[in-house]
């Protein structure tokens, strides 16, 4: 009898358990399709990548960008009032860089029509690779920018998880440019990263940081591969709550039906061979506010729109360029995860990875050299940067590293 009321009790206790269970993943299964429906919205046309991206062609007023509460009532700027004028560093020759046009891999397959924008579709499987269903498409640390003084109190740099090799300048600025060396970087394991970047800042790093940011990336926990793909971030609380990558929240508006954020570009540069690279140019809309993001001389891409911001909503006091990587340091060893091309900067052109005609824009929606551009090395054995001036490339940097070597174990 006691046996019979003992496999009772264990019976239950199991059917419990399996209940529980249950119930656990089947939350799981409608939070992951809520945040589908949110993320996927309704297409005219999708086009299937050879790189296994599929591309929903979203109409323009349909985006996920009308989602967020200050833009129910928000009137699309097809736009900007005003570009910067000044020195064009682009309408340059440079004989020393490839000059053709860098695509995406989708191109080849279709186009989207006008009056929508490519929007690259989230899957199942992208959620479930994040760290919980409400991290997806956000990062995870909170100290992910390149501090750039000894005052910051230390629990406030990481760096034994984010890596940082980069140049900056502070002041009062309405904007930034720079040529983005493209590159194809090793990554030692899924959830770590690497990639190259401008940030545009403003606010204190602790706690009200407004951050844009924008680059390429090689993230596999994020996009399911290793492909190199341009990328945009924002963030107007220090990466706490708000922001997201590229279109994985509302915010970002964008105009443009040809460039798919977080699409796969090339071609890439090759070591000792072919360099190529991608003209950022992110600025202010000195009538309307909003920050504006074009890449080359004539893609328009979309903007952010004044109201998401804090500190921003006025100017950006600080700008940095560069690379940064994820460390986890598996076995308390460093990571061999590449920054840029994967070789220090004292290699020079076609070795290490550059970023050149490094500009910014001033009270008088001016393109300019920045007057002092000062360089930040977290861990200079294993990842370094250098900066210098030059007629053809104006302010650059030289930056990247291999990770773990001898000198960086």
């Amino acid at each position: 009898m006691m046996a019979v009321n003992m496999f009772s009790r264990f019976a239950v206790v199991l059917i419990l358990v399996m209940t529980a269970h249950l119930f656990y993943a089947t939350g799981d299964v409608v939070e992951v399709m809520k945040q589908l429906n949110r993320l996927n919205k309704p297409s005219v046309k999708s086009i299937k990548s050879p790189d296994g991206d599929i591309i929903d062609c979203v109409p323009i007023s349909k985006q996920s960008a009308f989602d967020h509460p200050s833009l129910k009532n928000h009137k699309i700027q097809m736009k900007p009032s005003f570009h910067p004028h000044g020195l064009n560093y682009e309408s340059m020759q440079v004989s020393s860089q490839k000059q053709e046009t860098i695509t995406q891999l989708w191109h080849s397959k279709g186009n989207c029509p006008k009056g929508t924008i490519p929007v690259r579709r989230t899957k199942k499987e992208d959620i479930l690779r994040a760290s919980s269903i409400n991290k997806y498409g956000k990062k995870t640390n909170q100290s992910i920018v390149a501090h750039t003084s000894s005052t910051v109190e230390p629990d406030l740099v990481d760096q034994s998880v984010h890596a940082h090799a980069i140049a900056y300048t502070q002041g009062e600025f309405y904007g930034a440019k720079a040529t983005i060396n493209l590159w194809h970087p090793q990554i030692q394991q899924p959830n770590e990263f690497s990639l190259s970047q401008i940030w545009i800042l403003g606010g204190s790093f602790d706690s009200d940081l407004n951050s844009i940011e924008v680059g390429w990336q090689v993230f596999p926990n994020l996009y399911g591969d290793s492909n190199t793909r341009l990328f945009i971030y924002w963030t107007r609380d220090a990466y706490q709550a708000t922001g997201c990558y590229n279109l994985q929240c509302s915010g970002f508006i964008q105009i443009n039906n040809e460039v798919a954020l977080g699409g796969s570009i090339s071609p890439i540069s090759k070591y000792q061979d072919s360099q190529y690279d991608i003209s950022i140019h992110v600025w202010k809309d000195p009538k309307q506010g909003n920050w504006w993001m074009q890449i080359g001389n004539e893609k328009l891409i979309g903007y952010w729109p004044a109201s998401l911001f804090s500190h921003l909503s006025d100017s950006a006091t600080m700008i940095q360029w560069g690379g940064e990587v994820i460390n986890l340091a598996s076995g308390g060893r460093h990571t061999t995860t590449q920054m840029g091309s994967g070789h220090f900067a004292e290699e020079g052109f076609g070795k290490a990875s550059y970023i050149r005609n490094v500009q910014i824009v001033d009270g008088s929606n001016t393109l300019r050299v920045p007057k002092d551009i000062y360089p930040v090395i977290q861990e200079p054995n294993c990842y370094n940067v250098q900066t210098g001036k030059n007629d053809a490339w104006g302010s650059y940097i030289l930056y990247g590293g291999p990770g773990r070597n001898p000198n960086c174990p």
